[in-house]
């Protein structure tokens, strides 16, 4: 990794940071307002136990989510992307359940699997986090110029051959740029699940903790652990691109 991708982006969050310190002092917030940077360490020394313990427990449901969200994802993708009739049938039924604002699930699948906290938090992660792998691969496959199928089939290529030789490669760009977007979500699915829903584990409840007793610091605090936490997991999908589609990047300018 160059200087470029390690240094620019530390330098950008440290801009943010001295940022919202100096924002905190010219406005005179009390941390009880709006905490600085400067609470934020205290706060995580003095819990850094029930960070590391429930950072953990949310860092390893919102992976489980987030592998399920891409098998199925990838699953129901390769469907529509396969057949226009499959295509047509789907989209709709899709862009319905997105339109669903998640917090409203919430309280339903709670009630539908009382006290399996662990499978319920999973399942909203996954549910919140297959819909941009679905149409990432879907739009990839069935944007296939047809030239390539016809010239290989002309020389005896199966249609599992064009499949895997070609089809499916030419996704790989379109997969781990929502893949991307798909990080990001699975945590927004996690964390609703451990707020609304809570069952005293997880980041989430560390932070309905923080607010059940005013503790603001805390709250902002775990703020920026699952801020951290989502950057690491965005940077391991980068570098799995990176591993898989280098070959799509195009030279920095």
């Amino acid at each position: 990794m160059t200087w470029r991708g390690v240094g620019v982006p530390l330098i950008a969050c440290a801009i943010f940071l001295a940022f919202w310190e100096w924002l905190v002092w010219v406005n005179g917030w009390p941390n009880f307002k709006m905490a600085s940077p400067s609470d934020l360490w205290p706060a995580f020394w003095r819990f850094r136990d029930l960070f590391f313990t429930m950072g953990w427990d949310t860092l390893w449901r919102t992976v489980v989510g987030l592998l399920l969200a891409v098998a199925f994802g990838v699953f129901l993708g390769m469907i529509m992307g396969l057949s226009r009739v499959m295509r047509d049938a789907l989209y709709p039924l899709l862009v319905g359940f997105n339109a669903i604002p998640k917090a409203t699930v919430v309280p339903i699948i709670a009630l539908m699997f009382v006290g399996q906290h662990d499978f319920n938090t999973i399942l909203m992660a996954f549910m919140i986090s297959f819909f941009p792998i679905a149409v990432s691969v879907s739009i990839g496959l069935s944007t296939l110029e047809p030239e390539y199928r016809d010239i290989l089939r002309s020389l005896g290529a199966s249609r599992a051959t064009i499949f895997w030789k070609i089809a499916l490669p030419k996704t790989l760009p379109e997969f781990f740029g929502a893949l991307k977007v798909s990080v990001t979500l699975a945590f927004i699915g996690t964390n609703l699940m451990e707020i609304v829903s809570p069952h005293g584990r997880g980041l989430g409840a560390l932070f309905d903790s923080g607010k059940t007793n005013s503790d603001y610091p805390l709250m902002f605090a775990v703020l920026v652990a699952l801020a951290i936490l989502g950057i690491i997991l965005y940077y391991v999908v980068v570098l799995l691109e990176k591993i898989f589609a280098g070959w799509a990047e195009r030279p920095a300018s």
